[in-house]
């Protein structure tokens, strides 16, 4: 009989970095692969971005609605009870002998814990990182103590979980599966990017990808100092929209307005994973506190710099510039960013979050790893 995985992803954030393990997965002879989306990827506000899944060619298994059009944490909280109570029939109804997750979004909690209650081993992806101003923080930790296996995307992320009571046999180095991307996908020339988004790449151009501060009562309170920066800065800007999280629909009117008032800039919902990192490989800076500055943008050795404390305690590599959530010292980052000495200096850089074989890894373990009681039991560590 074929192993019976489901996979969970909420959103375009996670689903790209999920890509190439479910094609691993639903190429695999002895895999069963059962995709549950919901929260974001069925909002129109977001997109609808379950098409995109769909016309990758994956069937859907399950669709749990459960975002709220909310922009509070009230709303975020109540989101997670909606996907607990969905999530409890589906998972009754499919039984996977597997739950695949991945990072480390609020929604997360709902299919771990009922996954928990269920008896459901689970496998999570992303595990052992830091980024102390967001409740990600919490939650990724949340989730990898409610695991049984674990990837992690270094080695330092591997040895944390392990710090954490993990056994070190559920514990593997497989490198972020994003990077999948830029080894098997074939990414667009400039002219292509330029073409698909309907716009003319100016010199420089910087993309900007920012998120709400979770951690913080105003999730919004740093992006008044990244606006004051940004109006100074001679580039093209080109913003994506943020995470669904409290406080995100204020910060989408806000650039909205920004990019009206200032006349110039553009501003796009989705943008489809290949789309995206090509755009990475186009831009002459990020700019922002997304992860992809810090994950992605190193393969290309794109500057990156990083406002306040979203992801402060990440691993970063020397394209990585730390700002903090003040306007002047914000220019002076990208000032050096944009130089072409701080370019120069990148060359031959090395990305520490992997080598674009993380599918592999990962699909070989989920596909291997024995099932029953020996992986549900988890052994406390010995305390000297």
């Amino acid at each position: 009989m074929k192993r019976k995985i489901a996979a969970v992803t909420t959103s375009r954030a996670d689903y790209c970095h999920l890509y190439w393990p479910l094609r691993e997965l639903a190429a695999h002879p002895d895999v069963e692969l059962q995709l549950i989306a919901l929260g974001p990827h069925l909002s129109p506000e977001f997109g609808c971005t379950a098409q995109e899944i769909e016309k990758d060619g994956f069937p859907i298994a399950a669709r749990i609605e459960c975002l709220l059009s909310s922009d509070s944490d009230v709303g975020m909280a109540k989101t997670i009870g909606l996907a607990t109570l969905g999530l409890a029939d589906c998972l009754d109804r499919l039984r996977p002998d597997l739950l695949l997750l991945i990072a480390d979004r609020f929604e997360m909690l709902a299919p771990a814990s009922v996954a928990t209650a269920l008896r459901i081993p689970l496998a999570h992806i992303e595990g052992g990182e830091i980024s102390e101003g967001a409740i990600d923080d919490a939650i990724r930790n949340a989730l990898t103590k409610l695991s049984h296996v674990h990837f992690t995307s270094t080695e330092l992320a591997r040895r944390r979980a392990v710090a954490m009571g993990e056994e070190e046999w559920r514990v593997h180095c497989a490198g972020a599966p994003s990077l999948d991307h830029l080894r098997r996908s074939p990414l667009l020339s400039r002219e292509q990017v330029e073409a698909h988004l309907g716009i003319e790449f100016a010199h420089p151009t910087a993309l900007i990808g920012y998120h709400p501060t979770t951690i913080a009562r105003n999730p919004t309170r740093e992006a008044d100092a990244l606006f004051a920066a940004l109006a100074s800065v001679p580039a093209q800007l080109v913003f994506c929209y943020p995470n669904a999280d409290a406080g995100s629909r204020a910060l989408i009117e806000r650039t909205k307005a920004f990019v009206e008032r200032l006349g110039r800039g553009h501003v796009f919902v989705n943008l489809d994973p290949v789309v995206y990192w090509s755009l990475l490989g186009s831009v002459d800076l990020l700019v922002g506190n997304s992860s992809s500055g810090i994950m992605e943008a190193a393969s290309f050795a794109l500057p990156a710099v990083n406002v306040g404390i979203r992801q402060r305690g990440r691993e970063c590599a020397r394209n990585v510039l730390q700002a903090d959530a003040d306007a002047a010292a914000i220019r002076e980052r990208i000032a050096i960013a944009m130089s072409a000495e701080f370019r120069q200096s990148l060359h031959g850089m090395e990305n520490p979050y992997g080598d674009g074989h993380a599918a592999e890894r990962i699909v070989s373990v989920l596909a291997s790893v024995p099932l029953g009681e020996g992986l549900l039991i988890k052994r406390a560590p010995e305390i000297a």
